[in-house]
């Protein structure tokens, strides 16, 4: 087989010291490509709307000694574009033997039968699928313009699920006039009927400090396709059955209640990219919340929120054959086992930190983690800069796909010390690595205020008013 020689990292986390940053990785393959003068490969996303994604690679000539090669260059990208983009549909052009393999890898028996599922029959409601085609063949590409995001005027709520509590706000030409939280517990509740009346509960709340409402927006975790739910956490004690019934057209529901104003929600990492964007003044941010999971959005270069996934959690980001496993996905080496509370506690135990009682819980290990480093344990302080070398290197990946120019960090993984010591790894491993685009990218962290009411007055200012008002019905 055709070796490929991949570059040491030029930094490298004291307790996890033998990553295979995807980003490296890449450079590698993509050089050797391109010196042997190899073909250029389509890949095509679509979705059954007709929304249709396309990427294009320069891969190895492919041989019995480059085979291996391009079947891990091109799965690790799909899987990519797959949890960044969406789409059940793919198309693969130049070589259609790696079309065949994919197929296979991709189908509901193959290794990456989770992605089949949640992609494929959970968010567009059919199994992936993977076709050879000619390049002039290909569906055209196609992204609708989604004009959500930005529109201030008028009397609006902007509404978070969060799994512990439910976060309402009025606002009235993009100033909070008021703001509440509610703890609920919907993570395990089986009767639909529980977070429908939660949202129901928190909108009737907000508007009574309102003289009207105009609008609607909210943000809540999970893939939202046209305002409904198709994968999020928050639904996972309900039944598939209640879940089609109710959940899915809950927002719909909801629209009604409120006499159909303009009423839009989204992924809250599309939401919080948006806030980080009306807060940066600026545009092309890509927002990143490193919590119980990995939490990612995308404000584009117009200062919008797009129909991407942008679930990131899922994505490879380092290459060794014996890195950790996902417990849900099954896969290795993807972000969540090194940007999240997970990672923080798999890390934890690299550095030689015991807890200080058994079956304690990610958020739990965490405090414990945050509390030792506030000691001054240095063990503690290892962990935080592992994770920040591994944001730094999964950003040298992220930047592949995205055309970023402001990353916005938060969660909390992030909170106290522990925050600091992740930008100023990731800002070393980005200066060292790619000093270009060091100088250009803005890495910063979101201020008190963002912290406070940025997330409400984003989610309130998704949808575009049309003339209509209501009260509840």
């Amino acid at each position: 087989m055709t070796a490929l020689t991949v570059e040491r990292p030029r930094v490298w986390a004291e307790i996890e010291p033998d990553v295979e940053p995807a980003a490296l990785w890449h450079r590698a393959f993509d050089r050797a490509a391109m010196e042997e003068g190899g073909p250029e490969l389509h890949i095509a996303i679509e979705r059954p709307d007709g929304t249709c994604f396309h990427h294009r690679m320069r891969i190895l000539r492919h041989r019995s000694d480059t085979s291996a090669l391009n079947e891990h260059a091109v799965e690790r990208t799909l899987k990519f574009l797959l949890w960044m983009k969406g789409g059940s549909r793919i198309y693969i052009a130049g070589c259609p033997p790696l079309a065949e393999r994919l197929a296979s890898l991709y189908s509901a028996s193959g290794p990456r039968a989770f992605d089949n599922d949640l992609i494929g029959r959970r968010a567009f409601l059919e199994d992936l699928r993977v076709t050879a085609a000619e390049p002039d063949r290909l569906p055209p590409p196609r992204e609708p313009v989604v004009a959500l995001g930005r529109h201030v005027e008028g009397c609006r709520i902007g509404f978070d699920l969060g799994g512990s509590d439910r976060k309402c706000a009025a606002v009235v030409d993009g100033r909070v006039v008021h703001s509440e939280e509610v703890p609920w517990d919907p993570y395990f509740q089986t009767d639909p009927n529980y977070h429908l009346e939660g949202v129901r509960d928190s909108l009737r709340r907000a508007a009574t400090h309102l003289p009207r409402v105009d609008a609607i927006g909210g943000s809540a975790a999970g893939i939202y396709i046209g305002n409904e739910p198709r994968v999020a956490s928050l639904f996972r004690g309900v039944s598939r059955e209640d879940f089609d019934r109710v959940i899915r057209p809950m927002f719909h529901t909801l629209r009604r209640e409120w006499n159909n104003v303009p009423f839009e929600v989204a992924n809250d990492g599309e939401v919080t990219a948006l806030a980080g964007s009306m807060a940066l003044n600026d545009t092309a941010v890509l927002g990143i919340s490193l919590g119980t999971s990995v939490a990612a959005g995308w404000c584009d270069e117009g200062g919008h929120i797009t129909t991407w996934l942008n679930e990131l959690a899922f994505v490879p980001i380092d290459y060794r054959a014996d890195a950790p496993a996902d417990e849900w996905s099954g896969d290795v080496g993807c972000s969540v086992q090194y940007l999240s509370q997970q990672g923080v506690a798999r890390l934890a135990a690299r550095a030689g930190i015991e807890w200080p009682q058994a079956n304690l819980g990610p958020a739990q290990k965490l405090a414990f983690v945050q509390e030792r480093l506030a000691a001054g344990d240095m063990r503690a302080r290892r962990v935080f800069e592992a994770v920040g070398v591994a944001l730094g290197y999964a950003l040298l990946r992220f930047v592949d796909f995205y055309p970023v120019r402001n990353v916005l960090v938060l969660g909390r993984v992030t909170s106290g010390e522990g925050g600091s010591i992740i930008l100023d790894q990731a800002r070393r491993v980005l200066t060292a690595e790619a000093p270009a685009l060091a100088e250009r990218l803005r890495l910063s962290m979101p201020d008190e205020t963002m912290k406070r009411h940025g997330q409400a007055v984003a989610a309130a200012s998704l949808p575009a008013l049309t003339g209509t008002t209501s009260g509840p019905q």
